[in-house]
């Protein structure tokens, strides 16, 4: 069966995958359009299209008109989205298109690592990428808006080009540097990448010495300009978003830290990705009896990617966003692991347990590549419905130079020409100390003249307690989710003595 599927994939490989992950990402994307309207499933994305909007028209790195700040993730996402803007396309659509060329490329790249890491198995550049550009995760992030999907091709990249023969440790260190700007987490590949410098077959101490300055200036040449290019538009030797998201839920570090591990894990495994991790154990056990340590390296960086997030940034919400990066590495390795229950000419019971697998991802992969379309509409409705509705609304009933506080800002910055203060200090990085003590928020937005507050009133019961509502939204999926609706409140800190529900009083 493998030999037969091999053949016509093996001649067509390129067109295949991007028949399917064009098919693919329509199909979401219609999914959207039938459950409410076409846009993201992250409210994040429109603050990436804030950034690349400002960047196309005024040539200036900002959110706020005439301020430059450092509130975007991913430098290289927000310039190729502002390519968008000055070739004047739809700007959902542009970045739907360069989410799926990064998913296509991806698992294209991903397909060549597994041919070389394989040892012979000429299917498995084939499986290998249909298995990412159908993964449900992977496609998800292909349509959100995000540039979740750049970093997981920084990281195949880094291990296509660990997996050479005649590696060049100046090339790897090159390709984590540019990761960076797509995502500041591509610098935990140094750690696979000084692995492979150190434990590689045929090393010495002067050759690893060697590789490890090769290496070290490879990242450099990526690293330097990132952190000057940071420190003059926001201030800072790391983007915000960095610390503020840490702020945000560091509530979540308290929690022992197996418990937030296996948190992390789940979202991750859940579809394709839990057969393949029985491939990954396989993989990891065949190599530690080799003690072919270098090949270790992927492994060991999935592991310990999630590690740092279970230590720094414990959340596994909107399907695990945060731990998709590492599915096509897992992907790649789930696979080889597999190989030799795969193969022809094992023992029967090898043969049989094999096909079992098979016949299983084949039906798990297409099964949650459906539910997650539905998952996918759901999200895009509930951030239509509640984010930019209420932004919608904000820019068309309130006067033009109020001062709108606000958790989450990307909609309202994109849809409103309104002073924004961010709440969840992305964009506002000098709230980070204070963001979960609502006391001095509220001493924050009186000093800042705030007239209007925009929020789910669960997310901020004390200062929403406060305010006067003026508009609620109707959308119906979000309280349909279990969550609430958004609600604009008039800001009046006057009043808050004279509110009984309001437990903040002015200075």
């Amino acid at each position: 069966m493998m030999d037969e599927m091999r053949r016509p994939l093996r001649r067509g490989r390129i067109p295949i995958l991007i028949a399917l992950g064009l098919l693919v990402s329509a199909g979401y994307i219609a999914w959207s359009a039938h459950v409410y309207r076409v846009g993201f499933p992250l409210d994040d994305a429109w603050i990436h299209q804030t950034y690349a909007r400002n960047l196309a028209t005024r040539g200036e790195w900002s959110f706020l008109p005439g301020v430059p700040s450092a509130g975007t993730t991913s430098p290289l996402w927000t310039i190729l989205l502002s390519i968008g803007y000055w070739i004047r396309l739809d700007p959902r659509f542009w970045a739907f298109a360069l989410g799926t060329a990064a998913l296509v490329a991806t698992a294209w790249l991903a397909g060549r690592w597994a041919q070389h890491r394989s040892r012979g198995a000429s299917w498995i550049p084939a499986a290998v990428g249909l298995t990412v550009v159908l993964e449900w995760h992977l496609v998800w992030s292909a349509v959100s808006g995000m540039e979740t999907l750049l970093l997981a091709a920084a990281a195949v990249v880094v291990f296509l080009l660990l997996q050479r023969e005649n590696w060049s440790p100046f090339q790897v260190g090159a390709a984590i540097g540019v990761g960076l700007w797509a995502r500041p987490d591509a610098l935990t590949l140094v750690g696979p990448a000084g692995w492979h410098a150190w434990l590689r077959p045929g090393r010495n101490l002067k050759s690893a010495l060697r590789d490890s300055a090769r290496l070290a200036l490879g990242i450099a040449c990526g690293l330097v300009p990132y952190l000057v290019f940071l420190r003059l538009v926001g201030g800072s030797w790391w983007p915000s978003t960095f610390f503020a998201k840490q702020a945000e839920y560091a509530v979540l570090t308290s929690a022992p830290l197996l418990v937030r591990l296996l948190a992390l894990v789940r979202a991750p495994l859940a579809g394709i990705g839990g057969l393949l991790a029985i491939g990954v154990v396989l993989e990891a056990v065949r190599l530690l009896r080799m003690r072919s340590w270098a090949q270790l390296g992927p492994a060991l960086w999935t592991a310990g990617y999630l590690v740092v997030y279970a230590l720094r940034l414990p959340v596994a919400y909107q399907h695990g966003r945060y731990q998709i990066p590492i599915l096509p590495t897992l992907i790649v390795l789930g696979w080889c692991g597999m190989v030799p229950w795969l193969a022809a000419g094992v023992d029967r019971a090898r043969w049989i347990a094999g096909r079992v697998w098979l016949g299983a991802a084949a039906v798990v992969l297409l099964a949650f590549l459906v539910l997650g379309g539905r998952a996918y509409g759901d999200d895009v409705a509930i951030i239509e419905s509640e984010m930019v509705d209420t932004a919608r609304w904000v820019a068309d009933h309130t006067e033009p130079e109020a001062v709108v506080a606000a958790h989450d800002i990307g909609a309202l910055g994109y849809f409103g020409r309104h002073t924004l203060v961010d709440l969840a200090g992305l964009t506002d990085p000098e709230l980070i100390p204070i963001l979960r003590d609502e006391a001095a928020l509220a001493r924050e937005l009186q000093v800042r003249r705030v007239s209007y507050l925009v929020t789910f009133p669960d997310w901020y019961p004390l200062l929403s307690a406060c305010g006067q509502p003026v508009y609620t939204s109707p959308g119906v999926f979000a309280p349909a989710a279990g969550g609430e609706s958004m609600v604009v409140y008039r800001w009046a800190p006057a009043s808050f003595a004279a509110r009984p529900t309001c437990m903040l009083y002015s200075p």
